[in-house]
């Protein structure tokens, strides 16, 4: 694995984002937005998927030009709840701009809500949770997905796996920011695991027999993803693929093309809430730190792993990977800078 300065990094994203045809702000953000998601460590999410993201704008799925716009509908029934058409733009600059108009109908009316139709891959969700909680507020965001993960009891994919983000302000930026997709292990995680030759550390699905492996080029092959609390987490998968694709007027799971490089079209829900609207700030931070403090006196079952916040992790990676510069995959690196996407 080689080590570049962030500054590289973003550098060479902004180049490869205008190359593909975005241009000033937008090209900008969408760069800053991929090289901060593998700055942070999720690293499948970051450059490790602009390969695909090229993929996507040259074939036809992700059109470089379009932008949100709003959508005068039957679901716009409030002021604080709002319906957007992303017009196939890029998922990451679609979701950040989303996120902000959310933001701004929160803290005009205490809770804001945007659902967004027609839009693409957003990449790392939780970028949008830790955009909502560096404004101070407390977010929930989810998208749906092509179908490739089996409901309980099926076996062949029938539900997505419907990242899922709850993001709640800290003090000083250390947010507390959940990110999960709802397959025990998502996708790019049993990529990146099969690439090293690693098992999992837990089972994560089925192997073509039908038994539980640890084994992720098993999970591949037999595209039978374990969902999250077994039957629990796959009646939240459809329930969420249900309300992103109803309150936006978009696609369900069921709906979008399978071929990962033609996932398109996806619906998102983008919810926040401003605490300031009903609560001092001081008094919310007093029980995030005193439920904090609870989670690290629980006695660990490896001394050598304390127990750690959702985002406590991203915090750590961040720092380090800005000290020591950023870990990228050599040939993707190579292949960002020679723009040969």
């Amino acid at each position: 694995m080689l080590r570049v300065p962030y500054a590289d990094l973003y550098a060479a994203l902004l180049r490869a984002t205008r190359h593909l045809g975005l241009r000033g702000e937008r090209a900008a953000l969408c760069a800053r937005l991929f090289a901060e998601t593998t700055r942070d460590g999720v690293y499948t999410h970051g450059l490790n998927r602009f390969p695909r993201f090229a993929e996507m704008v040259a074939n036809g799925c992700i059109d470089v030009t379009a932008e949100p716009t709003h959508v005068a509908g039957p679901a716009a029934v409030s002021l604080a709840i709002e319906r957007w058409d992303g017009n196939l733009g890029p998922g990451n600059t679609n979701a950040h701009f989303i996120m902000d108009r959310t933001i701004a109908l929160a803290r005009q009316h205490g809770l804001g809500g945007v659902a967004l139709a027609n839009t693409n891959h957003w990449m790392r969700g939780g970028s949008y949770g830790w955009q909502a909680a560096d404004a101070g507020l407390f977010a929930i965001c989810w998208t749906n997905t092509l179908a490739n993960l089996p409901a309980w009891g099926a076996a062949s994919p029938t539900l997505g796996n419907n990242p899922l983000v709850i993001a709640v302000s800290g003090v000083n930026g250390r947010h507390i920011v959940l990110d999960m997709a709802m397959s025990q292990f998502s996708f790019g995680a049993l990529s990146a695991y099969a690439a090293r030759g690693a098992q999992l550390p837990v089972p994560g699905g089925y192997d073509t027999s039908g038994h539980f492996t640890t084994d992720p080029a098993a999970i591949e092959a037999s595209a039978r993803a374990l969902s999250i609390g077994y039957w629990k987490g796959s009646g939240l998968s459809l329930v969420l693929d249900m309300l992103a694709a109803m309150l936006s007027g978009g696609q369900a799971a069921h709906q979008i093309p399978r071929e990962s490089t033609r996932e398109s079209g996806v619906s998102q829900v983008f919810l926040a809430i401003d605490p300031s609207s009903f609560a001092a700030r001081p008094d919310l931070d007093r029980i995030a730190a005193g439920i904090l403090q609870s989670l690290r006196d629980a006695t660990p079952v490896d001394p050598t792993r304390p127990i750690r916040y959702p985002g406590e992790q991203t915090l750590r990676l961040r720092a380090e990977n800005l000290r020591l510069g950023v870990p990228v995959d050599p040939a993707v690196w190579e292949k960002l800078q020679s723009l040969s996407f």
